[in-house]
């Protein structure tokens, strides 16, 4: 199962901001599996794909917590 963060609700990543917001766009994949642990990819979403190849992080469930459950 794979889902992609399309606003700021459930610990998701904004994926817009205004034009005075200088603070990086950014969205969220988190990929599930039944064998192995879940993962949750951050990257921009308006790149190319040559430079989608390098600008991602991805950290493996456990590592990662919900942004409602920070606040």
């Amino acid at each position: 199962m794979s889902e992609r963060a399309t606003d700021n609700e459930a610990g998701q990543l904004p994926t817009e901001t205004n034009a005075e917001d200088s603070s990086p766009v950014l969205a969220a994949e988190i990929v599930e599996s039944q064998d192995r642990p879940a993962e949750c990819t951050i990257f921009p979403p308006n790149v190319s794909e040559f430079e989608l190849l390098s600008t991602w992080i991805t950290a493996k469930e456990g590592s990662f917590v919900s942004l409602r459950d920070m606040r």
